[in-house]
């Protein structure tokens, strides 16, 4: 397989995404992390853990620092993103399953409700 063109492939998909589709996709790939986070700490991958946690940071990190904050619904969303982050670090301190399933469940409703409101307004 082509590398070169697979990279080709995937830049052009990523930049002809609706920002519907790139938040969505964002949504994803934090439940994806957490996911492999929570199959890392099953079997005592720490630094799997570790690398799973921070990429999830960073995505809620971005998607917090995106805001429009013109609209009232950020203000909202800028609170959700700070309390995730805040049990991302509690999840990192102390690896207690119960929050990373929280976690999971309250970002995928949130993907959820997100890719609804696309599929209304398309």
């Amino acid at each position: 397989m082509n590398i070169n063109g697979y990279q080709q492939y995937k830049q052009q998909s990523i930049s002809t995404m609706t920002n519907a589709e790139m938040l969505i996709l964002l949504y994803d790939e934090s439940i994806k992390r957490l996911t492999m986070a929570q199959f890392a700490l099953d079997k005592k991958d720490y630094a799997q853990f570790e690398e799973c946690i921070e990429r999830t940071e960073k995505i809620i990190r971005y998607l917090s620092s995106i805001l429009d904050r013109k609209y009232d619904i950020s203000s909202n969303l800028y609170r959700l993103y700070d309390y995730f982050l805040f049990q991302l670090g509690r999840l990192r301190a102390g690896r207690d399953k119960e929050i990373l399933i929280d976690l999971k469940g309250k970002i995928t409703e949130i993907r959820d409700t997100f890719k609804e409101a696309d599929k209304i307004s398309s």
